[in-house]
């Protein structure tokens, strides 16, 4: 809590969310629940202000709720987009329904209730396919999102062009885009024709433009890892819960 300052009152949700108790979002809902405790005692009042140096804890009966979140991995096909509906594509939500699910995988039986507070934890591209979560867990979707850059994520690039022989370095550690420095990535042929990359930050259409940058043109793209989670054998238009022992 470094980056607080300890005699500056900040908004208990706030708060919240900066200890990765919950998101802001979920934090107003358990605070109007009276399941937020500051110093021992329940907090009721949205946006009640209080010290960083404060103790908060979510009581009980939150905790037991946050453990009963569904997260969801879905493997995302070309022409759905991860977010919002938009220029009339669909969105990657509407395949998480239960004729969907992978066949044989763990977990409860699909409900409305499980759908409803699905949200997506980042982003794919339309034309990429590939790894992608979907989680009612406010603190996993802000670790899977954030800029703190602590979760890699893998791709494989299908390519077309010639890369000069600064070309690969410039991938890994010498790139910018938008005015603003990349952070050092992890690029590899993998063949003639396909790279792997693995970013720890992911920017509007990231790979496309780096590759571009170099002279290369990005034909195909797939996410294949989400910090240690794989996408594995999960079938293009299919999901599956995120098992128990799996952790990202």
């Amino acid at each position: 809590m470094s980056d607080l300052d300890p005699q500056v009152p900040l908004r208990l949700s706030r708060l919240m969310a900066h200890l990765g108790l919950c998101s802001r979002r979920e934090a107003d809902e358990f605070i109007s629940r009276g399941l937020v405790l500051v110093d021992g005692q329940p907090v009721t009042t949205l946006g009640t202000k209080v010290l960083p140096t404060q103790q908060v804890e979510l009581a009980p009966a939150a905790v037991a709720e946050q453990s009963g979140w569904a997260t969801l991995l879905l493997h995302k096909p070309v022409g759905y987009v991860s977010g919002q509906p938009e220029d009339n594509y669909r969105p990657a939500v509407e395949l998480l329904t239960a004729d969907r699910r992978q066949a044989g995988t763990p977990g409860p039986v699909w409900t409305p209730e499980i759908f409803r507070g699905l949200a997506p934890a980042g982003r794919l591209d339309i034309d990429s396919t590939g790894l992608l979560v979907f989680t009612q867990d406010g603190r996993l979707a802000r670790r899977l999102t954030g800029d703190q850059g602590e979760i890699e994520k893998e791709y494989l690039v299908r390519v077309r062009g010639e890369l000069s022989g600064s070309g690969l370095k410039q991938l890994c550690e010498g790139l910018s885009l938008d005015g603003r420095a990349l952070r050092p990535a992890q690029v590899e042929w993998l063949n003639q024709d396909q790279l792997r990359f693995v970013l720890r930050e992911g920017r509007k259409r990231q790979i496309r433009r780096m590759c571009e940058l170099v002279g290369l043109q990005v034909v195909g793209l797939k996410r294949v890892r989400i910090g240690r989670v794989r996408l594995g054998r999960l079938p293009e238009g299919e999901w599956r819960y995120l098992r128990p022992d799996e952790q990202f």
